[in-house]
């Protein structure tokens, strides 16, 4: 799933790209992808792209003249790319987006869930649209992130998924930022101390920085992730051999000794819970 980095990254290439650029067409889309009908999305042609901006995990793609913006969300499966003019594409893709240069913006996804979002809106009514998120994890401060742990009791893996508490987080770095505070995913927001708040704030903003410049680089996961997808290799903090715990939509990656104390955690469809 792509999170802050991944996406930051692609907002900032997209800027390079494409700021400026002006629209010939918007679409086709799949009709499963498409989650809006006023404007249409042919509102969008001709229109000329402002630098591109992100909230969350969300790509926003504005308009310099007009009161429109494109928004792309690829939650689980989406990818988006750009491809150079007369580059081959997806024959299918799930949306598209051409530029009069020939450029074009693809996104694709796979597999039978269709959950990537594509959407043309006012600026007032994109606001409205996320106003949902919390504040961007990539540069929370340990003061807001004391004040969201606390406004509700979470297990910590899923406070760092929930887009509602903080913006920007998925699976993946959310095994990340956890191995690095070296706390429990199943820690309750609530029992955390005031020295487990700033080991955790310190932790989400380093491996999100640390994210964003591989991602830069061109760096794919092998690279990127030091605990996520690794299971029994060496734990990064202490050597430990990774574990894991699977659940229907996601699996969380842990060190049973400097995350647990030597405890193995337990799927809740098999034992009880265990922090």
């Amino acid at each position: 799933m792509p999170e802050y980095p991944e996406v930051e990254a692609l907002r900032e290439q997209l800027e390079e790209q494409l700021d400026g650029q002006v629209v010939a067409r918007t679409g086709p889309s799949h009709v499963a992808t498409l989650k809006t009908i006023d404007p249409p999305l042919d509102a969008f042609d001709g229109a000329t792209l402002a630098t591109p901006e992100r909230r969350g995990k969300h790509l926003l793609l504005p308009a310099h003249e007009r009161d429109l913006v494109l928004h792309m969300h690829q939650m689980s499966a989406g990818r988006i790319a750009v491809l150079d003019a007369g580059a081959k594409g997806p024959k299918r893709p799930a949306f598209a987006l051409t530029l009069e240069s020939g450029a074009r913006i693809v996104m694709t996804e796979r597999g039978s869930k269709k959950r990537a979002r594509v959407g043309l809106y006012t600026r007032a009514a994109i606001g409205e649209e996320l106003a949902h998120l919390g504040p961007e994890a990539c540069d929370i401060d340990d003061a807001t992130l004391a004040e969201q742990l606390a406004a509700e009791s979470r297990r910590l893996h899923s406070f760092l998924r929930d887009q509602r508490a903080l913006a920007g987080i998925g699976r993946a770095f959310a095994n990340e930022i956890l191995n690095r505070s070296r706390l429990s995913p199943y820690a309750l927001s609530v029992d955390l101390d005031a020295e487990e708040v700033a080991r955790l704030g310190e932790a989400t903003r380093a491996a999100l920085a640390a994210g964003l410049e591989l991602r830069r680089r061109g760096r794919g996961d092998k690279q990127v992730y030091n605990v996520h997808k690794r299971l029994e290799e060496p734990c990064p903090n202490c050597a430990t051999a990774i574990a894991q715990v699977d659940f229907e939509e996601h699996t969380i990656y842990y060190c049973p000794q400097c995350q647990t104390r030597g405890r193995m955690l337990k799927d809740r469809r098999l034992s009880k819970l265990l922090r």
